[in-house]
């Protein structure tokens, strides 16, 4: 369960590493759109899971990889636009967000019925 501070925390953070990506994107994933769609973070604010959407030419598992590739980097660069707000930068994982896939199959399945 989130607490208000984990919420506050994790928008803070979506906020800022979809900066990050907007402005990193085309050297990173080349002719590829990244989203970051969900944040959560752990309840000492030492680790977030990133949940990313991916569209466009590069396949969306190369890409996670990709970016799990230049955490360090993309850490570094997300504790240099925070510093003031944390006092502690958060290790970042990121994840493949399969949600609108899930939608997808979820309406195939009701066009059956």
């Amino acid at each position: 369960m989130s607490t208000v501070r984990q919420n506050k925390v994790a928008r803070l953070l979506q906020k800022e590493l979809s900066t990050i990506f907007q402005q990193n994107s085309t050297n990173w994933f080349p002719g590829t759109m990244v989203s970051v769609t969900v944040v959560r973070v752990s309840p000492d604010f030492s680790f977030a899971k990133v949940y990313l959407s991916v569209f466009g030419a590069l396949d969306p598992v190369e890409c996670i990889k990709s970016a799990n590739a230049q955490s360090k980097l993309v850490r570094g660069a997300l504790g240099n636009r925070i510093k003031n707000q944390l006092r502690i930068t958060p290790e970042v994982a990121f994840y493949l967000d399969d949600s609108l896939d899930y939608a997808e199959a979820l309406d195939e399945a009701m066009k059956d019925l």
